[in-house]
């Protein structure tokens, strides 16, 4: 084991080396998919001509392209690094660098400040403690700050960085959009007053601000200017799903639905003739790639299968995007108007490529009240009715979010090792309608319990499955999902549990979490005030003692999101019970286990425990 990626290692009655009569996998190793590189959150400069993105590698630096004629038509292209050493991020949180409009630097955000680096080279500059910024000309930026515990969005200049208040109110702005003129912000405003509404607001120069949205209880967000500046697009989940609007860029502005898909629309960019908008669309966990005609609503697919990023249009019609899928790691395309796609960028290590992969099936169950709950499941090659596998029930983190047809590289381990894994959208999971994923709000770690619960019931009706091994693992919200199924349930169907950097008591949860994790959670469960006894039956610390199954307890040292008191709580429990467990930290990780070697160690670890408990 690699100690010195270790922290804080205890055992409770757990063996400790690794099972000499277990193999490893054929095809799949740990150390490539820790190397597996992930390009995203592109950016494209003003003429077309670059795109710049972050790719993570041991870091999350900042990268361009080239997007000429030549190297698309090759297949291939020479990314340039521009930063070095900017700490690795979570890609579920960072934000994309952004281009200056003259295309001679790039700003991003780095530790909590803005930075500047040159196209052309050199050391990168640092401009002040904000976050997010948007150009507005080729010397003012607008970026975020935090005062008095709301985000507010500054305009700083390049020469005198000092921040300038823009918009602020009782509440939250963020993802700012600058108009064409540079006069005016679209922005998305969250009142604190009701944690399950947000509005599209403009802003100009002068600080004025004007609501375009807004709507009780409801969710606007994305907003996009046209290419003329007169209207907004933005999508919006009053008809039940995240659909398109466009409302006009001026006072009482009038908005109109532009979809009406049943899907989740997102990332909305503009064509050129302000004709058409490029998008993301989500339904029950799949990512297309389409556009949508503005006068007629009309949606036209124009990639499908797998999980495509933020769209781009080229000069010359062509989309560009990240895609990824199952049997795909994470890439740079794109996409031609005739449909032809170009891979930009695949940054996969050949151990990878060749490696065998597993498409999993997507799977339907009834949940204890007879909702319909959703997984992909991966079954592998060796599972028969004759020699039936252990299996992992994976609930996915959020729990705002939904697994899709994504590149799982660890999954895929497991598979080829000879587990089934099953990825589950518990109720709370996105893309499969509003109702859906406000349905654990007030019942967390309660009805989606259930969910995870009836996953096991599902697995246990396949005759190539072992419904005797059986195990449960996630991490932040899945980790959380994963302990309280070993907590709260009377038949104990699980063999062992995996919780990975999650909860355990949500009310000191709230207590100790960054600011963005204390608002989500009462988004969902309400203020602590109000909903004690909502809290409370979501918190399985409190019946800890029901917990009759190994347990492998892992966590970030510098997690702000899920304070790592969250463990030692957890853990304190468990030693004083006699619980079987083993418990891990990690100096270096935050909320995700993101450098190489405490990944590695981990997943180490986790097939250890699960040689040990399923096999």
């Amino acid at each position: 084991m690699a100690r010195e990626f270790v922290g804080t290692e205890e055992r409770g009655g757990l063996p400790i080396p690794p099972r000499p009569d277990v193999d490893p996998p054929p095809h799949w190793r740990l150390e490539a998919i820790a190397a597996t590189e992930r390009p995203r959150e592109l950016a494209l400069s003003s003429d077309g001509a670059s795109v710049a993105f972050i790719l993570d590698r041991d870091t999350s630096d900042v990268w361009t392209i080239a997007l000429d004629a030549e190297a698309r038509s090759a297949g291939a292209t020479a990314p340039r690094r521009l930063t070095t050493g900017r700490r690795m991020m979570p890609y579920w949180e960072d934000t994309k660098p952004a281009w200056s409009p003259d295309g001679t630097r790039v700003a991003y955000a780095q530790d909590g400040a803005v930075w500047l680096v040159a196209v052309v080279g050199g050391p990168p500059e640092k401009l002040c403690e904000a976050g997010s910024p948007v150009w507005l000309d080729d010397e003012r930026l607008v970026v975020s700050v935090e005062r008095d515990r709301c985000h507010r969005l500054a305009l700083i200049d390049v020469a005198d960085p000092w921040p300038r208040t823009l918009a602020a109110a009782a509440g939250d702005c963020g993802h700012a959009a600058v108009a064409p003129d540079g006069a005016r912000v679209a922005f998305v405003f969250w009142p604190h007053d009701d944690r399950n509404r947000s509005e599209v607001h403009v802003v100009d120069e002068s600080g004025k601000v004007a609501a375009l949205t807004g709507t009780p209880a409801m969710q606007d967000r994305g907003p996009a200017w046209s290419p003329d500046g007169t209207q907004i697009a933005f999508t919006s989940e009053r008809p039940g799903w995240y659909e398109v609007f466009v409302v006009d860029a001026a006072p009482d502005g009038e908005a109109r639905q532009c979809t009406n898909d049943n899907a989740d629309f997102n990332d909305l960019a503009w064509s050129a003739d302000g004709s058409r908008i490029a998008a993301t669309r989500t339904r029950r966990a799949v990512t297309d790639l389409v556009e949508v005609d503005v006068a007629t609503g009309g949606v036209t697919v124009r990639a499908t299968g797998g999980a495509w990023g933020p769209p781009f249009y080229l000069p010359d019609g062509s989309i560009l995007s990240t895609f990824e899928d199952s049997a795909t790691a994470p890439q740079v395309r794109v996409i031609a108007p005739d449909g032809t796609q170009t891979t930009l960028l695949a940054p996969t290590p050949g151990a990878i490529v060749a490696a065998p992969h597993v498409v999993p099936q997507r799977v339907t169950f009834a949940s204890f009240d007879g909702l319909e709950i959703e997984g992909l499941l991966y079954r592998p090659a060796n599972a028969t009715a004759g020699t039936p596998v252990a299996a992992i029930v994976n609930p996915h983190g959020g729990p705002t979010g939904a697994d899709g047809d994504e590149w799982y590289g660890h999954a895929q381990y497991f598979v080829d090792k000879g587990y089934a894994w099953l990825l589950v959208n518990f109720r709370g999971s996105t893309s499969y309608g509003r109702d859906f994923e406000r349905a654990n709000h007030g019942v967390w770690g309660v009805d989606d319990t259930k969910d995870c619960l009836a996953a096991y019931d599902y697995l246990a009706t396949l005759d190539w499955i072992d419904a005797d091994r059986i195990a449960i693992f996630g991490g932040s919200y899945g980790s959380y999902m994963a302990l309280c199924s070993v907590v709260d349930d009377p038949q104990h169907r699980f063999r062992c549990a995996v919780a990975k950097y999650g909860d355990c008591d949500i009310l000191t949860s709230w207590a100790q979490s960054d600011r963005d994790g204390v608002q989500d959670l009462e988004r969902m469960m309400g203020h602590p005030e109000t909903a004690r006894a909502a809290y409370r039956a979501g918190s399985p610390i409190h019946r800890i003692d029901q917990l009759n199954v190994p347990i492998l307890v892992a966590h970030g040292e510098l997690d702000e999101r899920v304070n790592p008191a969250q463990s030692r709580q957890l853990v304190e429990s468990l030693a004083r019970l006699g619980k079987t467990y083993e418990y891990v930290t990690y100096p270096s990780e935050g909320h995700g286990f993101l450098h190489a070697g405490p990944q590695i160690d981990f997943y180490r670890r986790l097939e250890r425990f699960l040689d040990w408990w399923l096999l």
